[in-house]
């Protein structure tokens, strides 16, 4: 990199009112302090910087950030007596055309305003309509698949049965146990005081297969394979391989959105079953070591506690919350914009919406089926 002079500003001594730049007016020169305040001084000593002749030919080289000290020295007006080279006057002729930085106004105090109300609820229609063509889509899709299965996705619809259940069975058979172990403690407690103990089993039973056990298993869906489904739909949208799959005829519901929503409606069921036992077999051990209640006799008598009805219930919120977590992450996925911001906040905002509708679809159930299964 050649060497050059550090950026001066001078008078030109044949003509008072003239003003003379040289050296090297770049990024690296001006980082320096000394550079820079000499340079700043110098333009704030001038009366009239507009009014003066502006010679810039003999700089050795000139960046943007040269040309926005001067820009900013003059006001945002280029003077009208100005030398330039054809490169300068590009440089500024940019400058000119952004005009002046406006920073965004504090929205704090419109927060509520009309038009604010006007936006939120635009806003909130055009995601109705979205979500309710996206639901007509699928059910065509659905349509198809059924009158010509062999056509159908099954290889999309296996890899996403593998990474929506296979690979959930870990964390929620953890979480599972450790929920059962902790309920069963906080009840063994309060049972044990009043000496209840033989009803832990009908505790654990109806709260665990008809209410934790599905819920649990959803949220921990929609916060692994629903956040995974939205930044999949999001990096096909960043990448162009969704608009790619529309020119070559290949149709997003029927390829993308129907195998994931299928995929987590048959392995959310499973789940749910896999987290009711996990879940029980917690609530077990804690029952042995709190109550010293066998594991023979909480086997023996959790049939009875627990209404077969309330075991069929749990499996229709699976399926149920399966369906709504794949519908919302793939909505909120297809609406991701081509740029990593919006991905970031589409994957967020699907998570928080899967889990909000979760919880409820989970009170549409109790309120519907409040009195089956008692």
């Amino acid at each position: 990199m050649p060497a050059y002079e550090p950026p001066r500003l001078g008078l030109d001594p044949s003509a008072p009112d003239a003003i003379i730049a040289t050296g090297a007016w770049q990024v690296q020169a001006l980082a320096r302090a000394d550079a820079l305040l000499a340079i700043e001084h110098c333009l704030e000593t001038l009366a009239d910087p507009v009014g003066m002749r502006w010679d810039l030919t003999g700089l050795d080289v000139l960046d943007h950030i040269g040309a926005q000290v001067l820009w900013n020295g003059w006001g945002g007006v280029r003077p009208a007596n100005l030398q330039l080279t054809p490169t300068q006057d590009q440089t500024f002729a940019r400058l000119e055309a952004a005009g002046a930085l406006e920073l965004p106004q504090d929205e704090a105090g419109s927060r509520f305003s009309l038009a604010s109300l006007r936006h939120q609820s635009d806003m909130l229609t055009d995601h109705f309509s979205s979500a309710i063509g996206l639901v007509g889509q699928l059910v065509l899709d659905i349509a198809r698949f059924a009158a010509r299965p062999l056509e159908g996705p099954w290889k999309e619809l296996s890899a996403n049965i593998y990474h929506a259940g296979f690979q959930a069975l870990g964390i929620t058979a953890l979480v599972g146990f450790l929920i059962g172990v902790v309920l069963s403690y906080l009840s063994a407690q309060q049972l044990h005081t009043f000496g209840g103990d033989i009803y832990l089993v009908n505790i654990l039973g109806m709260s665990i297969i008809r209410e934790l056990g599905p819920l649990l298993a959803a949220i921990l869906v929609a916060g692994r394979s629903g956040s995974s489904m939205t930044a999949q739909l999001g990096v096909m949208r960043v990448t162009e391989e969704l608009d790619a799959m529309l020119v070559m005829g290949m149709p997003h519901g029927f390829r993308l959105i129907m195998p994931k929503v299928l995929a987590l409606a048959i392995a959310m069921p499973l789940l749910v079953i896999w987290t009711d036992a996990m879940a029980l077999i917690g609530g077990m051990s804690a029952a042995l070591l709190e109550l010293n209640l066998s594991p023979t006799y909480f086997i023996q008598k959790l049939p009875d506690a627990v209404p077969v009805a309330n075991y069929w219930i749990g499996l229709g919120k699976g399926v149920v919350f399966g369906s709504l977590i794949a519908l919302v992450a793939c909505h909120f996925g297809l609406r991701i914009k081509a740029n990593t911001e919006s991905l970031g906040q589409g994957t967020t905002t699907s998570v928080v919406t899967a889990i909000t509708v979760v919880i409820i679809a989970d009170a549409v159930f109790a309120i519907v089926f409040s009195g089956v299964g008692f």
